[in-house]
């Protein structure tokens, strides 16, 4: 930590929208200079908070996101860790949540903020939703509770208001300001005139002097059957039993239902045979995976798949390439993917 009262964070900008103003010359978008953050956003200068940046270069469109960039961002939160009291990743929003989910399970005994945040339009363009955003972002990752403890030491999502939890947040729209949505889980602060923190909702910090713990070894051997009408036993079996995967997750309908057809749990049984991990989530937006429920779900789970629960897409990916990454042994992973590990499931 520093020895300054003012509180010290990071800001890790990435690439995305947020980072972008107009070339009055030319009528483009460009980059601008986030070591100057003070003069595009005045505002922050309110805050008691001491802001050091640190720019990817090259900067990075959210669609070419890669799980290096994981590891850039988680081992930079490490080298950095006790120079500041919290970091802000600004990042593209359309894999925001595949990146926040992936530092929440890479990020072992984290006690301080690592809050995500992006926008819609450019902070140098009017009507943006950038500055917003990220003042709300600096305040929120700066918050201290009576004790002197952060607010939120988690991986989180801050868009439109919302605070949401990392493994949690979906994007669910691309032209609003609310983007992002946490369907399955509180959100865990929200700004208004003041932010109020559900704390109830917050994942505890571990004890003071614990070590943040880094993993850097990810496994991205994954690959993702969404089930559909008229899906073909060829393409079932091309992805489930494709040798290129360890684990297949599959996208269910409604609560981890799957067609009835002899052919398609012959396959899902023969995937189980050959020691992949199969994991049931719903395509729902909302709810969760019961695979008691029905017949069909009930032939998934004898076949060996795994109950996904009320995990994303999102964060079932990123949980998977970070247990995959750390063990070859593959039913331990299965029994870890069924245990609520960074608050990413809830515990029924």
């Amino acid at each position: 930590m520093t020895g300054n009262k003012k509180a010290a964070l990071l800001l890790i900008y990435t690439g995305g929208t947020i980072g972008m103003k107009k070339d009055i010359g030319e009528g483009t978008l460009k980059p601008f200079d986030f070591s100057q953050i003070a003069e595009q956003v005045p505002e922050i200068r309110q805050f008691s908070v001491d802001i050091k940046t640190h720019t990817f270069d090259p900067l990075i469109d959210s669609s070419d996101v890669e799980p290096s960039m994981w590891q850039k961002i988680a081992t930079l939160i490490r080298d950095s860790y006790d120079l500041y009291d919290g970091f802000i990743v600004l990042h593209g929003t359309d894999t925001m949540a595949y990146s926040a989910s992936a530092l929440s399970f890479m990020l072992g005994n984290l006690g301080k903020p690592v809050i995500f945040t992006g926008s819609q339009l450019p902070v140098g363009v009017p009507r943006t939703d950038g500055k917003e955003n990220l003042i709300s972002a600096v305040e929120i990752a700066s918050a201290k509770d009576s004790a002197g403890r952060p607010m939120v030491p988690e991986v989180c999502v801050y868009f439109n208001s919302q605070l949401m939890r990392g493994n949690r947040s979906v994007k669910v729209n691309s032209e609003e300001f609310s983007a992002f949505r946490s369907p399955n889980y509180p959100p865990l602060a929200q700004a208004g005139i003041t932010i109020k923190y559900n704390k109830e909702y917050i994942m505890k910090a571990p004890e003071a002097g614990t070590p943040l713990q880094v993993d850097t070894e990810l496994d991205t051997r994954v690959s993702i059957l969404k089930l559909h009408p008229g899906i073909t036993r060829e393409v079932v079996r091309h992805i489930l039993c494709g040798r290129e995967s360890r684990a297949v997750i599959i996208e269910t309908y409604g609560a981890g239902n799957a067609p009835t057809k002899e052919w398609f749990t012959d396959i899902v049984s023969e995937a189980a045979g050959m020691g992949k991990i199969l994991v049931n989530v719903t395509q729902c937006l909302s709810g969760s995976v019961d695979m008691s429920i029905y017949a069909t779900g009930k032939a998934l789970q004898k076949a060996g798949v795994i109950n996904g629960y009320d995990s994303t897409t999102e964060s079932c990916l990123a949980k998977l390439f970070h247990l995959m990454g750390k063990t070859a042994d593959n039913e331990k992973v299965k029994e870890l993917m069924g245990k609520n590990l960074k608050g990413e499931i809830s515990i029924f």
